[in-house]
């Protein structure tokens, strides 16, 4: 009966990204003859191994939005440097009048954030992470301010590479552990 109905209803190839619509709003323009009517769609894409992004879509119906800002967060991705399932260090961004503070937690935690800084740092990944809003709770400024949090994190390994001349590791390496002296 409502087998053929399938989900959303997307034929497109998602390419191994995850969606979640943070915000959605009404707008209104009040022209001569009458009210015009638009929304807006905050979505947040990731493909829950450290790639994020951010788009805002505007259209005059939802799904319309929605795929514009799915459009837009695709163009505009973020690597996030992990260390374990956390970030490497504590960060504060501050966006218009939102104060947002990321942590690393250890094993186990969760996410811990508000629900617009959640679905950023799930759908990039973050397993264990402590985060707080402080200032203007507007969802769109939590999700940009969260953004450059994340553009502005360094992974303390290749930055330390980089500052000493260094050849950068790659993920797939581990540091090697220094043999420990044989007694005899």
């Amino acid at each position: 009966m409502f087998s053929d109905r399938g989900g959303r209803g997307r034929d497109e190839d998602t390419g191994g990204f995850s969606e979640r619509v943070v915000y959605t709003r009404r707008i209104s323009k009040v022209v001569k003859g009458g009210r015009r009517l638009r929304f807006n769609a905050l979505v947040v894409v990731g493909d829950n191994e450290g790639q994020v992004g951010v788009g805002l879509g505007k259209a005059l119906v939802i799904p319309d939005a929605v795929r514009k800002g799915n459009a837009v967060a695709r163009r505009d991705m973020v690597t996030i440097p992990m260390k374990g399932n956390t970030i490497p260090q504590q960060i504060t961004v501050k966006k218009g009048a939102t104060i947002v503070m990321i942590k690393p937690a250890g094993e186990g935690t969760g996410v811990i954030a508000s629900a617009a800084m959640r679905a950023i740092l799930e759908l990039g990944g973050v397993k264990d992470v402590v985060g707080k809003t402080m200032g203007s709770r507007n969802p769109i400024n939590i999700v940009y301010a969260t953004m450059e949090a994340l553009r502005q994190l360094r992974d303390p390994d290749i930055e330390l590479a980089r500052r000493l001349g260094r050849p950068i590791p790659s993920k797939d390496e581990a540091p090697e552990p220094e043999a420990a002296p044989q007694e005899a």
